[in-house]
């Protein structure tokens, strides 16, 4: 998992960051055409890129190859409310559900414009606060 530490901390975390801040303008797009599920799985791909940009600040090491978010953020050493967990945890079935066709069916209804936005509103709250830690 990880290896040697790395000393190009500071370019992996700003690629970390400028991808996940280009994410996030699809997610708005998404949401703004109405692909709400869609929109839902950039939002975990945002969260999950800020988390793995804490992860290598706070580890100086490649973040894990994992999606997972509350994985990420307890082995970053995140310290985080129980709200949030609950957020990240959430989150990341937006990435599982999206993926799988099993999912995808039950995922699509759950995806009401109001659920997206309420969705959409939490993942920015979050983007912001992981952003400041940075």
């Amino acid at each position: 998992m990880d290896s040697e530490p790395l000393t190009n901390v500071d370019n992996i975390v700003k690629h970390w960051v400028e991808t996940s801040d280009d994410d996030f303008k699809v997610m708005l797009s998404l949401l703004e055409s109405k692909q709400y599920s869609w929109a839902l799985f950039i939002g975990h791909i945002v969260i999950e890129k800020l988390l793995k940009a804490y992860y290598v600040k706070a580890k100086c090491r490649n973040a894990p190859l994992i999606h997972d978010l509350v994985v990420i953020a307890q082995r970053g050493g995140l310290v985080l409310t129980e709200e949030q967990l609950d957020w990240l945890e959430a989150i990341t079935r937006f990435n599982i559900n999206a993926r799988y066709d099993d999912y995808k069916r039950k995922f699509y209804t759950l995806c009401t414009a109001e659920f997206t936005t309420e969705w959409a509103e939490k993942i920015k709250h979050l983007r912001i606060w992981i952003k400041e830690r940075l």
